[in-house]
């Protein structure tokens, strides 16, 4: 049973360097009509599976920018959610944003159709950084928009942050944190720099154009995040998230938690009646397959017990809490240490896990290295 929904809008008004989700620039879109063709999948995917969408707890607008909509758009995408997903065990609707297009009106709308929560792309408050990475918001942008939220009625606000930027020292990185500290909000997520294919900065690194920080200072910078997240209040929950209690992200525990979800939009993908699945990217491919009547689904993958196994292991080792062991009994049948007793014990003896009678977790020496531990716990089929 699906318990969260992800919603992708593709549209940006800029195409930020490091960016490989679906999106596509606003100008001269199909904006409505992609719009109506969301309802539209909604409604067959509940036809197609209607024990899977009575307990939706959260749903998330993803993409691209949800905040590049017109407020006359929200408002319209905003009435089809609540028309085709049961609203009443709902207790997370998150919508992304940039601080550059979230206007009053748009607050208001977001507001009014149910968003509790925004999560809103901020990356650094340096702007020498923020031009290298395609961004065009301003430090003011950012003030103007968490006070405008906040006074709308928004309480549960997140900002992004990266390092490992091109060019960025130390000191930028203190001065970013410092200044996000600053704004008095409950939770923030701060992601190193991947450089990934098919995006402006790949090209750039393939031609020795990108001047990365080394690994060191990467990870002197991840050391001083945690330092300073712990220092204000910010509890580390996840390896990159950090918040007031009460206010961690639902909806990415549910990734975390390995349980199902629902994905809906170009590109979007979701974990359903234990099926992984894609939808189509292109525009026209999306659209064209839903006004058939079809799911617009490109691929799926019935994930095996085994995979449900490492999933559960390398997702929930994430969470600063860890993997517990009466979940892992509950979804296999078997106990943790069945499975995974001799990585365990390598894991601990190395000083990179923690073992107890709740389950295992990383140590703080684990974070620094975590998809390295993840891999350990991979089955052979």
């Amino acid at each position: 049973m699906a318990r969260g929904v992800y919603i992708h809008i593709p549209f940006c008004h800029q195409i930020c360097n490091y960016c490989d989700f679906n999106k596509f620039y606003f100008k001269n879109q199909p904006v409505d009509e992609y719009i109506e063709t969301l309802g539209k999948e909604m409604a067959l995917a509940i036809q197609k599976y209607p024990d899977h969408f009575k307990q939706i707890e959260t749903i998330f607008l993803g993409g691209g920018t949800p905040t590049a909509l017109s407020p006359e758009q929200l408002e319209k995408l905003l009435g089809l959610i609540r028309t085709y997903i049961p609203m009443d065990s709902v207790t997370e609707f998150t919508s992304e944003a940039n601080p550059d297009e979230l206007s009053e009106e748009k607050l208001q709308a977001l507001f009014a159709g149910g968003v509790n929560r925004l999560s809103m792309g901020v990356q650094s408050f340096d702007q020498t950084l923020l031009k290298k990475i395609g961004r065009t918001h301003s430090n003011e942008h950012v003030y103007e928009t968490i006070a405008l939220a906040k006074k709308v009625g928004f309480h549960n606000i997140s900002i992004d942050l990266m390092y490992g930027l091109p060019g960025q020292t130390m000191a930028q990185w203190e001065n970013s944190l410092a200044k996000a500290f600053a704004l008095k909000i409950p939770h923030i997520s701060a992601y190193s720099l991947i450089v990934e294919p098919k995006t402006i900065f790949y090209n750039q690194y393939t031609k020795g154009k990108l001047h990365l920080p080394t690994e060191d200072l990467e990870a002197d910078m991840y050391d001083v995040l945690m330092k300073q997240m712990e220092a204000h209040g910010l509890q580390q929950y996840e390896i990159s998230n950090f918040a007031q209690s009460d206010f961690s992200s639902s909806h990415n525990k549910i990734y975390w938690e390995n349980d199902e979800y629902a994905g809906f939009g170009a590109g979007a993908h979701g974990y359903v009646a234990g099926i992984r699945y894609s939808n189509h990217g292109p525009l026209k491919k999306y659209i064209d397959a839903v006004n058939k009547g079809d799911l617009p689904i490109v691929y799926e993958h019935i994930v095996t017990e085994n995979e449900k196994r490492e999933e559960q292991m390398f997702l929930g080792l994430r969470k600063t809490e860890g993997v517990l062991h009466h979940i892992y009994e509950e979804k296999f049948n078997e106990t943790m240490l069945t499975r995974y007793r001799h990585v365990i014990e390598k894991l601990v003896s190395e000083g990179l896990l923690e073992h107890d009678t709740n389950g295992i977790h990383l140590t703080r020496k684990g974070r620094f290295v975590g998809n390295e531990v993840f891999q350990q716990f991979l089955l052979e089929d």
